[in-house]
């Protein structure tokens, strides 16, 4: 099991991270809530990750903190929902808004995220509820917003809105519906991640 990365970031194609650990270069996704908070291209980064092993795939997934990671493997356990919906859901939703979602039985807020209907966002809240109680405490005590913590290399326009409207596809989006919320939050100069983020934000 790989639990643990510390090395440096080659690539960053949200929600895709490239990091170079020992030598070996490892494809990590991770949430869009910790994705904006990775050091720039050639820093060092440490990551949290869950190692996922398929007949068809190695998937590796990176967080930013314990807590997160411990909060996404509460969501794989959920029936239904897969690592790749647990993914989107916290792209959409910080550690604590979710929790919170969940405490309080918000079904609304919680069927905005893409690929969550009502039975999923039910059996989040029927299922996660007893969960959260042994996790919650300091854990997610805090909710601040995310920020990304250098300065992004420059980009053009059209390159920021093609990345931000792939990623969303990744997480879940359909196309149509990606391009859309990536047009409503468009404005000149903006870089991909924050592109991403104020869309998300958005949709909630």
């Amino acid at each position: 099991m790989i639990g643990r990365l510390r090395g440096i970031i080659l690539e960053k194609q949200p929600p895709v991270m490239l990091i170079e650990a020992g030598g070996v270069g490892y494809e990590v996704q991770m949430p869009m809530t910790c994705f904006y908070e990775l050091a720039e291209v050639n820093q060092e980064a440490i990551i949290f990750t869950h190692f996922i092993v398929r007949e068809d795939a190695q998937l590796l997934f990176g967080f930013n903190t314990k807590p997160t990671r411990a909060l996404f493997r509460e969501l794989i356990k959920v029936n239904g929902v897969g690592p790749k919906l647990a993914l989107a859901i916290l792209s959409g939703m910080s550690a604590q808004q979710l929790v919170t979602a969940v405490e309080r039985s918000e079904i609304a807020a919680l069927v905005k995220l893409p690929g969550v209907g009502k039975k999923t966002a039910e059996r989040l809240v029927v299922e996660m509820k007893d969960r959260f109680k042994g996790m919650h405490g300091d854990l997610f005590a805090t909710d601040e917003p995310f920020a990304l913590t250098s300065e992004v290399a420059p980009a053009t326009e059209n390159d920021a809105e093609g990345e931000a409207v792939a990623a969303l596809v990744a997480l879940g989006y359909k196309p149509q519906e990606a391009s859309r919320m990536i047009s409503n939050v468009s404005k000149a100069g903006v870089d991909c991640e924050t592109l991403i983020r104020e869309a998300l934000r958005a949709a909630l």
